[in-house]
């Protein structure tokens, strides 16, 4: 296995481009019979945010095996909901457009059907542990000033049970957080509150807690392992982790897990929100954090060529690949990058 010491520049290499110049943010990716496939997400067409322009979502779908190709579209353009990558397939969950959030929850180039989420919901976190689907947080309407503090499963392989509403995570409610799924827990990182600013519309309240949730054992108890391995226990199955350096909102998930490390690949850490001028944004970090799992400690592993938030993190033959995102505000970009997890 590489050292993540090669996580810096050098170690990416870039696929061909998503063949549309402006790329998409909030698109939804993972992989389908071998192709790597992105589907969705937003781009503005006239003018930048600051200057009025209107954001736009698709429902093109591309898939990449070689060379891109556009092999059909959603239900309804749709961007910044879950997507993730099981035996099944692709599966997507909720999302939305300018107007509306949705319930809906489906595989991708399948006709099966999957039981719709317990309310709409854009702007959250998803992995999957054992063929389980978790989701957190999010909002439920576009014009939402606070973020829900809802967690919850889908078994995989029992869909027609339906959608189960665990305990929520103690740190609050929150959108744009990173979920892994290692060690038969599933983690939530950062992310960013919301409350209503003075004119009305949401603000951000910037997020740098860690947590793990383990799920009930088949006899019904919860088993956590402190830091020295010490079995507790937890009336919520949810457990205090420590914090990531710093913010990493938006970064792209579910957050791969290499080498016994969970890795934060950048995510924008608030400090630039307020940048003048907008048209200048030198773009998010690009630092990658590493959460140690077995010593519960983080460290820094180099950086990555790229400024890339509200994507994707997909493993797509043997490669951790990162497909298009928000380059900076308002900015997209169709650039597809690699990372090879050990020597061929």
């Amino acid at each position: 296995m590489k050292s993540l010491l090669l996580l810096a520049a050098m170690a990416w290499t870039r696929l061909p481009d998503i063949p549309d110049p402006r790329g998409f943010a909030g698109a939804f990716a993972g992989v389908q019979d071998g192709k790597l496939l992105v589907a969705g997400g937003t781009h503005f067409t006239d003018k930048m945010p600051w200057e009025g322009g209107t954001k736009v979502w698709y429902d093109t779908v591309h898939a990449f095996d070689g060379e891109w190709k556009v092999i059909g579209k959603l239900p309804k353009p749709n961007g910044y909901g879950v997507s993730v990558t099981t035996g099944q397939g692709m599966l997507i969950a909720g999302g939305g457009h300018a107007t509306e959030h949705f319930r809906e929850v489906f595989w991708l180039q399948k006709d099966a059907k999957l039981p719709p989420l317990p309310k709409p919901c854009a702007f959250m976190s998803g992995c999957v542990l054992d063929e389980v689907l978790y989701i957190s947080g999010g909002i439920e309407t576009p014009t939402a000033t606070s973020a829900m503090n809802t967690f919850w499963s889908l078994d995989l392989k029992k869909p027609d049970a339906g959608w189960q509403e665990l305990p929520p995570c103690p740190g609050g409610g929150r959108i744009l957080s990173c979920m892994a799924a290692a060690e038969g827990r599933v983690w939530l990182f950062s992310g960013a509150a919301l409350n209503a600013g003075a004119d009305g519309k949401a603000e951000r309240l910037w997020l740098k807690d860690s947590w793990s949730y383990t799920p009930v054992t088949r006899s019904g108890e919860r088993q956590l392992a402190d830091s020295d391995g010490r079995l507790t226990s937890s009336p919520t199955g949810w457990a205090k982790q420590p914090d990531l350096p710093r913010v990493a909102v938006a970064a792209p998930g579910p957050a791969p897990v290499v080498d016994g490390k969970i890795l934060i690949i950048g995510g924008d850490n608030g400090a630039l929100m307020n940048f003048e001028p907008k048209s200048a944004h030198p773009g998010f970090p690009r630092e990658v954090l590493a959460f140690e799992l077995k010593t519960r400690t983080w460290s820094k592993v180099g950086e990555v060529p790229f400024s890339l938030v509200t994507t994707n993190a997909v493993l797509w033959k043997n490669k951790i690949i990162i497909p298009g995102g928000e380059a900076r505000p308002g900015v997209r970009s169709p650039q597809v990058w690699r990372w090879k997890l050990s020597q061929d």
